[in-house]
C-alpha cells in the first residue's frame, strides 16, 4: 500500500524492481511493467483523486509461468478505463494532437489479458503481462 501522491512514484519503482530482480523477470518486461504501473498510478493521482492525497493504491506482483500477474487497486471515484475502448478511441495520429489521452491503450497493448471491477469501494484492475 502507498499514498497517492506522485512523489511517492519512486517507492513503487522500487518495489517493482525488486520483484523483477527476486522473480526473474526480463528487463524489458520490467521496463514495460514500469511504464504501465506509472501510468495507472499517474491517473490514480490526476484524474481519480485530483491531486496528490494520503488515499491508498495497493499494487500486488506475481509471477506465473512465463506471466505476471499484476492487481492494481485505488479508492477513488468508479471508473472503468477499458469501458470505452473503440468507442471513442483518442486520436493517435501525430499531427497537432492535443497531449495525453493514450495511457489506457498503451496499458491494454502491453497487456496479455486485463480486466476492470469495482469491488468493495476500489476499483481493481488486473492485468497479465508477458515476463520475458
Amino acid at each position: 500500500m502507498i499514498p497517492a501522491r506522485l512523489a511517492r512514484m519512486r517507492d513503487l519503482r522500487g518495489f517493482l524492481e525488486g520483484f523483477c530482480a527476486a522473480e526473474g523477470v526480463g528487463r524489458e518486461a520490467c521496463l514495460r511493467l514500469n511504464l504501465v504501473i506509472e501510468e495507472l498510478f499517474t491517473n490514480t493521482v490526476r484524474h481519480g483523486h485530483r491531486g496528490d492525497c494520503d488515499a491508498p493504491v495497493w499494487v500486488t506482483l506475481e509471477r506465473r509461468d512465463d506471466r505476471v500477474r499484476l492487481t492494481y487497486e485505488d479508492c477513488a471515484p468508479p471508473f472503468n478505463p477499458y469501458a470505452r475502448l473503440g468507442v471513442d478511441s483518442p486520436d493517435t495520429t501525430l499531427e497537432m494532437r492535443k497531449i495525453g489521452g493514450l495511457g489506457v491503450l498503451l496499458t491494454e497493448a502491453m497487456a496479455a489479458t486485463r480486466d476492470y471491477a469495482y469491488i468493495f469501494g476500489r476499483n481493481r484492475i488486473r492485468l497479465a503481462l508477458k515476463a520475458g
